[in-house]
């Protein structure tokens, strides 16, 4: 269980000296998920002989004092709309229940590359749909800190596996903020990339255009370990960026005096929880104490943000997601007569409520005689916003503003009314429209002793100088040190 507490970096020195062996840590980590996985539900499936078998390559080339990257040998948990080829990936959908991928998406192939042992993949909110996880097809995630509580979504699955200790490390998936807010209900560090830096080939696609595959970890210097073991230029990604990456760990520990920290004014209002503004403005002053110098930031469009989103997002969706028809992979009706009610019947008995809600949308804002006044008006408030930022970013390095304005809710309590749940994303869905990277860190726990998320972002191409800004708030306040009590 102490092995388990630990972080990837303390665990790697622990694998150098042969104190353990990646083997052990495996078998260490599946012992943790039968203790506690039946309360969190963070996995779909798992991958256990091909764990075994990159840690028994981790503990040969130890042996032979071989050099290896920085997380060879640490487990980690893929969300389930990431493919990893042999393996089920069902985007916990009905619909793809039984679809066992015959490729590797680019970043599993790159984890195979770096010696990291995949556990398992997990559970999320169906196509990546959802704030909270319980749009599952298959069972609800539990928030380790509370399991009456949602984790946050999508990636629910990848952040509650992290924070449970069932795994050191995870991947998931970004569309406005399906990192970010599993990290700040969870009590951990999730990182959304620059759009680009990080190829979405094998990534199932709910929004082509706000989509960003990203890292999870108990500390900074994990995230940006995984980040850089994964991020770069792919062919096979046409929005990939064919720009070099620089390693983060460079200038990780450097301090940040004199560095320009923005508050958005905008997201410490009155509709923010009195916990998570007083631990906001908390975080104000540590990075004052670290010398920076701080400004209000005044962002007029962000309050647009929501609805903008929520046409574009909804529109790629109904784009992407018209693939799944029942001829060529995944689920088919047994009950249809001809062809048009094989694909009708196929969708119908295939998508849980929350996908189908978001292809009508998306349809419906894509359909003859509404396009130029819903989807090209989104795109074009897209740019205003991304101007409103870029304005911003001339007088400050980064911004920081509540990841969310609550800490995790019960489970239910936000089924019944769709709006309040999406504004859940406020404070990230922003980050994806601009394309910017954007990272949440624990800064505190509310009256409750939830966890709360501090939300930092940084113009694009930053991705670095964000990370460097997070490590310096962890060491300064080891928020981070406090673990789920399960």
């Amino acid at each position: 269980m102490e092995l388990l507490k630990k972080t990837a970096a303390q665990i790697k020195e622990a694998l150098l000296k042969k104190e353990v062996s990646a083997v052990e840590l495996v078998e260490e980590t599946y012992k943790r998920i039968d203790t506690v996985e039946d309360k969190i539900g963070a996995f779909n499936s798992f991958t256990k002989d091909f764990a075994l078998e990159t840690a028994k390559k981790v503990d040969e080339k130890i042996k032979n004092n071989e050099e290896l990257p920085p997380l060879a040998g640490i487990p980690l948990a893929l969300k389930d709309n990431i493919n990893l080829k042999g393996s089920k990936t069902t985007a916990s959908s009905k619909i793809l229940e039984n679809f066992v991928s015959p490729y590797d998406a680019t970043v599993a192939l790159k984890l195979k590359e770096n010696f990291i042992p995949v556990i398992g993949k997990t559970n999320l909110d169906e196509f990546a749909m959802g704030s909270s996880n319980e749009n599952s097809a298959f069972k609800k995630v539990h928030n380790p800190f509370d399991t009456n509580k949602v984790p946050g979504g999508s990636s629910g699955g990848s952040a509650a596996s992290v924070a449970a200790l069932e795994s050191y490390i995870s991947l998931g998936s970004d569309t406005g903020g399906s990192i970010r807010l599993p990290a700040s209900f969870c009590g951990i560090t999730g990182f959304k990339p620059t759009y680009g830096r990080t190829s979405r080939y094998g990534l199932i696609a709910f929004a082509s255009s706000l989509d960003q595959i990203g890292p999870f970890g108990r500390c900074v210097e994990d995230v940006a370990n995984l980040y850089y073991a994964i991020a770069g230029y792919d062919t096979k990604d046409s929005t990939s960026l064919n720009l070099k990456v620089e390693n983060p760990l460079l200038t990780l520990k450097n301090d940040i005096k004199g560095f320009r920290v923005g508050v958005i004014k905008e997201l410490l209002t009155d509709d923010v929880d009195e916990d998570v503004r007083n631990a906001v403005l908390n975080a104000v002053k540590v990075y004052e104490k670290l010398g920076c110098t701080i400004k209000e930031v005044s962002l007029p469009l962000l309050k647009h943000s929501i609805g903008i989103y929520y046409i574009v997002a909804t529109a790629e969706a109904s784009s992407n997601l018209a693939r799944f028809d029942g001829v060529k992979y995944g689920y088919r009706t047994e009950n249809a007569q001809n062809l048009l009610e094989m694909y009708t019947k196929t969708r119908q008995e295939g998508f849980g409520d929350e996908v189908k809600r978001r292809i009508m949308l998306g349809t419906y804002a894509l359909s003859s005689g509404y396009y130029d006044a819903y989807y090209k008006k989104a795109q074009q408030m897209r740019r205003l916003v991304k101007e409103d930022f870029e304005k911003a970013f001339k007088d400050v390095d980064f911004l920081i503003s509540p990841t969310c304005p609550n800490t995790a809710f019960e489970i239910g309590s936000r089924n019944d009314d769709p709006i309040k749940m999406y504004l859940t994303d406020v404070g990230t869905i922003s980050a994806n429209l601009i394309g910017a990277p954007a990272m949440s860190i624990p800064c505190g726990f509310d009256k409750t002793n939830m966890p709360i998320g501090l939300h930092l972002m940084a113009n694009c191409m930053n991705d670095n100088l964000l990370l460097q800004a997070a490590y310096n708030y962890e060491r300064e306040t080891g928020f981070n040190k406090t673990l789920a009590n399960l």
